[in-house]
């Protein structure tokens, strides 16, 4: 996926296989479909930490909080996660490639910190 300003390609690196490949790569990180129908649904010790939809092209990422949340929308960083708590976001699939493991590895930080402290010493550093 990319965009051609005159000679110079500009890719857009995010897609369904990027993100799985980078979620993989994260400690105890698991996929599955938990709602059918084509979800990749990224948890941690159980825990969902990135979800891309089965239609919309975007990953939604879990935020510190609400107000984290509204300032990255404000931002226009991403959009409000649908059918998500309100501390979720929907990344976009032209989110630049730095802002997307950033915000991946966030919520994945986010999500393992609530995990037991004996789980968390399993899993290994991201």
């Amino acid at each position: 996926m990319g965009l051609r300003r005159s000679s110079v390609m500009i890719t857009f690196p995010m897609s369904r296989e990027f993100v799985n490949a980078y979620c993989a790569t994260l400690p105890g990180a698991e996929v599955s479909d938990p709602w059918g129908g084509g979800h990749d649904t990224w948890k941690v010790g159980g825990k969902m930490f990135a979800s891309i939809g089965a239609v919309t092209p975007a990953v939604s990422v879990k935020t510190a909080d609400i107000e984290t949340a509204d300032m990255l929308i404000e931002a226009g960083v991403g959009q409000r996660g649908k059918y998500l708590h309100r501390s979720w976001i929907q990344l976009p699939w032209n989110t630049p490639e730095d802002e997307l493991r950033a915000r991946i590895l966030e919520s994945y930080k986010i999500i393992r910190s609530g995990l037991p402290k004996k789980l968390q010493a399993t899993l290994g550093e991201p």
